[in-house]
Formats: C-alpha cells, structure tokens, sequence
C-alpha cells in the first residue's frame, strides 16, 4: 500500500471514529449481534463524508495534489475484500517495505507465493468467514476454554516462540558449538526468508482482515455472510498487515520444517508463553506445535483458515529451500 494511502486511509479512519463512534460489542457468537448506534451507517458514504471535510479545510489538501486522486485512492482502497485499515486503533500497515528486502537464500521474495485467496462469494470463503466469526469473537460463545487459552498464549512475536523451541532442542541433545551455531543459522535463516516471502504474498494480494469482514459484510456480495458492525476480536486489536497468507503458520510451519529436519520429528518439549506470565504448554512434536501456534490466530480473530493454510504451504517451502541449498554439511 502506498505512503499516501496509508496516510488518507488513517486520517480518514481517525476521523471516522469521531463521527460515528465506537460500537459496544454484545454477548453471544457474534452471528447476529448489532450496536444499534452503527446499524444505519452505510461505512462508504461516511468515509466520503469525512474526506470531503477534509478536502474542504484549507490546507489540508496539498495545493499540488488534485482532490480527485484523493477520492480515487479512498475509493480504491474501500471495494470489497481489499485490505483496510482495522478498529480500534486504525494502526497503519507496517513491513510494507519488506517484499523489496533481499532474501538471505530465496531467489527472490515471489519464489514461492502462494495462489490468491478465496473469492468473496465462494463457498469456502463463507466456510472460513463463518468459522472466525464464531471462534473469534471477543465475546464468543462457541470457541472453548481450550480454545481461548490457545488464543492468547500465542499472542507474541512468533520468532522467539521458536527460537526457544530450538534451544531447548539443542540444550537436549547436547549440540555443541559448531552445531549449534549451523542450527540456529538454518532457523533464523528459514524464518527470516519466510517473513520476507509472506509480506510479499500479504502485499500482492491486500486481503482484508476478519475485523473488516464481518464488519462490512454487507458490502461483500456474498448473502450467506451477515454483517456485524461490533465485532471485535479476542485480542481486541488486530495485527497491522493484511490477512493472507498468515504470518503465525508461516513462521511456525517454517520453523519446524527445519527443527524436525536436524532432529527428528518426535520430540516432547514445552514452551512458556510471551503473553500469559508463567504459563507453559506441552507437545509431543515440532508439528503439533506450529499446527497449533497457527489455529491460534483464528481463536484470536486474527484470520481465516485459508490464511492459515496458504501461511502453512509457504513457511515449509521455503524452509525446505534452506535446507537444502545452504548450510550443507561439508
């Protein structure tokens, strides 16, 4: 998304705000929950409405720019399905730089990108639509106690998750430093291509975040999504990036591709938690952990299955592409 966009969107979404107010998320699974506040705001008129504030204060509008690219980016960046800035904070998209970053062992960032997510009106993107909708209500009613543990234990920097993951492995069976050191570097190698190759695939395909979804679902052209303008996630924020594919099952997947490929895919270890003090979680293989770090962000409201997915494929293959082409044992 470029600069300018970003700008507009998030000035225009500030703005928003004020006008509308925030809509106060009810009980229930979130399949027919309504602020009553929000029920008769069409979202697009009001965005204009607020721009034409904007274009009509002086100053405002730079005197080099025509006001009618202004309406043109808001436009475009408000149809159905693309990615927008997300409620409540409206924080701008962050790493929209990185598709452009030279991989340490890829090709180049598109090696591996995934084929674009469902179409709005297909059946699995109703399937996907609907299962977070439920599970990642902040107020759901359908996601577990199991469930909701999984959704916030995850909620961190998924890298350090498995970086000590990878040191307890390496503690275990008692690598030494020339081993050590060949592991970390296949890991983080792996795990920094796959960031790069996901931001490429997030910016290629600008898929807008489940919080947008169900919000404007109206809009969608799907009639078997139903809208609703409070829904929030679990973890009340959602990650400033688009959806698809998701970062979560991509470091993840990644980062036991290559675990598993140096030890095994057995092995029983734990891993404490970054956002729950003192809380750790048990698994039996590198696998079950990364299956379970990106089933985690549709608990939190942060994605789509088919995010997660897409993020699985993708954090495999490039690791797999580590693997085997640096770092060989000589």
């Amino acid at each position: 998304m470029a600069k300018s966009l970003i700008s507009l969107v998030l000035l225009c979404a500030s703005l928003l705000a004020q006008v509308t107010g925030s809509g106060t998320p009810t009980a229930g699974d979130g399949g027919n929950a309504r602020a009553s506040s929000v029920q008769s705001v069409n979202s697009v008129i009001e965005w204009n409405r607020t721009l034409l504030v904007i274009v009509r204060t002086p100053g405002a509008q730079l005197p080099t720019i025509h006001s009618t690219r202004s309406f043109a980016i808001l436009h475009a960046g408000i149809q159905p399905g693309g990615y927008q800035l997300t409620p409540p904070n409206f924080a701008a998209a962050d790493f929209t730089q990185w598709p452009q970053v030279t991989p340490f062992a890829l090709a180049r960032a598109d090696e591996f990108r995934p084929g674009p997510p469902p179409e709005l009106t297909s059946d699995e993107y109703t399937s996907v639509f609907d299962e977070v909708k439920s599970l990642g209500f902040i107020h759901s009613t359908t996601r577990t106690p199991e469930q909701t543990l999984i959704g916030t234990f995850w909620n961190g920097n998924i890298q350090d998750f498995w970086n000590e993951i990878a040191q307890t492995a390496a503690l275990r069976h008692h690598l030494n430093l020339a081993q050590s050191a060949r592991l970390f570097a296949l890991l983080n190698i792996s795990l920094a291509d796959t960031a790069i190759a996901f931001f490429d695939a997030k910016y290629t395909y600008q898929f807008w975040r489940p919080v947008t979804a169900i919000q404007m679902a109206g809009s969608d052209g799907n009639p078997s999504t139903e809208p609703n303008p409070a829904w929030l996630p679990l973890t009340t924020k959602t990650a400033p990036d688009p959806a698809y594919p998701g970062a979560h099952s991509a470091i993840s997947a990644a980062g036991a591709e290559v675990l598993q490929f140096y030890f095994g895919k057995r092995f029983t270890f734990d891993v404490t938690s970054e956002s729950l003090a003192g809380v750790t979680r048990h698994f039996s293989s590198f696998s079950a952990a990364a299956e379970e770090a990106g089933l985690s962000r549709i608990y939190a409201g942060q994605h789509f299955r088919s995010d997660h997915v897409a993020g699985k494929g993708l954090g495999r293959q490039v690791a797999e592409s580590v693997d085997e082409t640096i770092l060989l044992p000589m």
